[in-house]
C-alpha cells in the first residue's frame, strides 16, 4: 500500500481503500476487461481491509472461479453481480425499483443488488410499463411509500415521466437498450428521459443499473 495515500498499488490496479470513508461505500469492481487473476487479487486486498464487495457485470464462470477462494461470495445471475451480504440489520428508508417490462429486469436487478448491498430497504415493482398503465396505478401505494424511486425503461422510455408525475420523491431514471431499430440501442429512451417535462428526474447512462442504485442510495441516506 502506498504510504498515507489510501490505496494499494498492485501494478495493474491501485485499489482505493479510502472510498468507503469518502463516499459511504467501498470501491466497486467493474469486471469486464479484467482477468480472473486480476479480480482475485483486487478482491483479496479489499477483503484484507474488511471492505464490502460488489462486483458488477460478473460472468457466471468467473464467479465460479472466484468463489473457490471466497466462499462468502454470492451471485445474482440476472443482474450479473457478485457480492458479499451486508451485515447491517437496520436497513435504511424505502427505495422502490420499477421496471417497464420484463426485458428491463436485468438492469433493474443490478440496481436492486447495489441498493441492498449498500444497506437500503428495497421493494421491486416489475412489468408495469405504459402499454398497460393500469398495472402501475394498481400499485400506486408502493410508489408513494418510497423515499426515492428508480425507474428502468427501454423502448420510448416514457415511464419515468409518468411515475414522477404521480409521486413526490426523487426519481432516478435508467434507459435500457431494449427496443426495436429506431430505439437505437437505448438512445431514444435516454433522450425521452432527459427531455422529461416532469421535474425531479435525474438520468443515468443506458443500462446503468449500478449507477442508479448507487445514486438512489446516496439520496436515501440523506432523507
Amino acid at each position: 500500500m502506498a504510504p498515507n495515500k489510501g490505496y494499494c498499488d498492485l501494478g495493474f490496479a491501485k485499489v482505493d481503500l479510502h472510498r468507503q470513508a469518502r463516499r459511504g461505500f467501498a470501491e466497486v469492481i467493474y469486471c469486464p476487461g479484467k482477468t480472473k487473476d486480476y479480480l482475485k487479487k483486487i478482491i483479496k486486498v479489499l477483503g484484507t481491509h474488511k471492505q464490502p464487495l460488489l462486483l458488477t457485470r460478473l460472468e457466471k464462470n468467473t464467479y465460479t472461479y472466484l468463489k473457490k477462494s471466497l466462499p462468502g461470495l454470492t451471485y445474482n445471475p440476472i443482474a450479473r453481480a457478485g457480492y458479499t451480504r451486508s451485515s447491517r440489520k437496520n436497513l435504511r428508508g424505502h427505495v422502490t425499483v420499477v421496471s417497464a417490462g420484463t426485458a428491463d429486469i436485468p438492469v433493474a436487478e443490478e440496481a436492486v443488488v447495489t441498493l441492498q448491498v449498500m444497506g437500503n430497504r428495497v421493494e421491486k415493482l416489475y412489468d408495469v410499463g405504459v402499454a398497460g398503465v393500469h398495472r402501475l396505478f394498481s400499485n400506486i401505494d408502493s410508489l408513494k411509500r418510497a423515499t426515492v424511486i428508480v425507474v428502468v425503461a427501454g423502448m420510448e422510455g416514457a415511464l419515468a415521466s409518468l411515475v414522477s408525475g404521480l409521486t413526490s420523491c426523487p426519481i432516478i431514471a435508467v434507459p435500457t437498450s431494449c427496443g426495436y431499430g429506431a430505439n437505437f440501442a437505448g438512445l431514444s429512451a435516454l433522450l425521452t428521459m432527459l427531455n422529461s417535462c416532469s421535474p425531479g428526474i435525474a438520468v443515468v447512462n443506458i443500462d446503468n443499473g449500478f449507477g442508479a442504485g448507487y445514486m438512489a442510495s446516496l439520496i436515501n441516506r440523506e432523507r
